[in-house]
């Protein structure tokens, strides 16, 4: 029996074998070319993380050369051009990754505490409560800011996930044809309208509502913050599980009808598991932009980096790690600057945590539907 990993080398073997013969099929000429113009790409790069005014001249190498090519050996440019594409983005992802948790690391150092006679970088960050930039000693503790994420998100995924799988499964399997071409474009137009519009309806609307009605000082509630996030998220979870929905084989369906199950049935036992990995896809997407989120956030809550009190209360809003960064990266400096980098990473490791979670899901699926044990 061939294994996957037997399988996967063959593949490469192959791949191997097809670039050789490529590549000695082609002419000097083509290659030369394609080697000015990734090395070309390369100093233009490198120029530019240097911030040297002279990176003008390998990218102009680096057009010329692809012009040229691109009319006398348009094949072998095509595939260097998607090759360097894919490593320039995955190297620029890195750097970008790498930029926030060097920034970063002197807030970690400076809120360290020992525990049992070993040193733990950042440990204040996550077990104190007080973030004060201007008394001394200064503190910057995350988490009134993890909290106020963590309700907004929670209440954001309330709302944005049954209503959006519901109205998925509505527009794939119920609505007549006409409904459906009508009503999935207006939900993927919806996912176009920028969060600030949300926000500033949910700041002049929702938020004096919101302190009238529950006589609160101030505006700013979690409740109606996660509210606006969730209806933020609705068109795209609604979009994404739609497709995911939409892809189930056609035979899977009429097989689940032919042996006597209802439409219902069909749907809840045979559509929306075939579908889950898609489905799981969208409602994390959903939850995704509920952590990132930040104009709505930022216009609707408080700003006060406090925890409220009692902490399940959702008719107060503080804050959230994005509208921290978002009110106060224009005046920051020195350690307040870095503690903002802290929690641009903090929300980094949670969405990479989601990221993964979500493969996990995925893959156990897989394992289901395809009856292995």
């Amino acid at each position: 029996m061939v294994t996957g990993t037997e399988r996967i080398g063959a593949s490469l073997r192959r791949r191997v074998r097809r670039t050789r013969e490529f590549v000695d099929d082609t002419e000097p000429a083509a290659l030369a070319t394609v080697s000015v113009v990734l090395l070309a790409l390369v100093a233009a790069f490198a120029g530019f993380l240097l911030v040297s005014s002279l990176t003008v001249l390998p990218f102009a190498v680096f057009l010329l050369a692809t012009g040229y090519g691109w009319i006398r050996h348009q094949e072998l440019i095509a595939r260097a051009l998607t090759l360097a594409m894919t490593v320039s983005t995955l190297l620029i992802l890195g750097l970008i990754i790498v930029f926030i948790f060097v920034e970063a690391v002197p807030v970690f150092r400076y809120e360290s505490a020992t525990v049992f006679g070993v040193t733990v970088p950042g440990l204040r960050m996550f077990v104190g409560t007080r973030w004060d930039a201007v008394s001394d000693p200064v503190r910057y503790s995350m988490v009134p800011m993890i909290h106020g994420t963590v309700m907004v998100t929670v209440i954001a995924t309330a709302v944005a996930a049954p209503l959006g799988v519901s109205a998925a499964l509505f527009l794939s399997e119920i609505a007549p044809e006409t409904v459906r071409e009508v009503v999935k474009p207006g939900v993927e137009i919806l996912a176009g309208i920028p969060s600030i519009v949300y926000g500033f309806i949910g700041f002049t609307v929702l938020s004096p509502w919101a302190s009238d009605q529950f006589d609160l000082t101030g505006q700013g509630t979690y409740l109606f913050v996660g509210i606006v996030v969730g209806l933020m998220a609705l068109p795209t979870v609604v979009s994404v599980a739609e497709d995911a929905l939409s892809s189930v084989p056609e035979s899977m369906k009429s097989g689940s009808l032919a042996m006597g199950t209802t439409d219902w049935q069909t749907m809840t036992s045979i559509t929306l598991p075939a579908a889950f990995s898609g489905v799981s896809a969208a409602v994390l997407l959903g939850v995704g932009r509920a952590i990132g989120e930040t104009m709505a956030a930022t216009v609707m809550l408080r700003g006060v980096p406090r925890l409220t009190e009692p902490l399940m209360n959702v008719f107060y809003g503080q804050e959230t790690l994005t509208s921290l960064i978002a009110r106060n990266y224009g005046e920051a400096d020195g350690l307040q600057m870095d503690a903002l980098f802290a929690a641009g990473v903090i929300l980094f490791v949670t969405v990479l945590f989601i990221s993964i979670g979500s493969q996990y899901i995925e893959w156990r699926m897989r394992r289901k539907l395809g009856g292995e044990v």
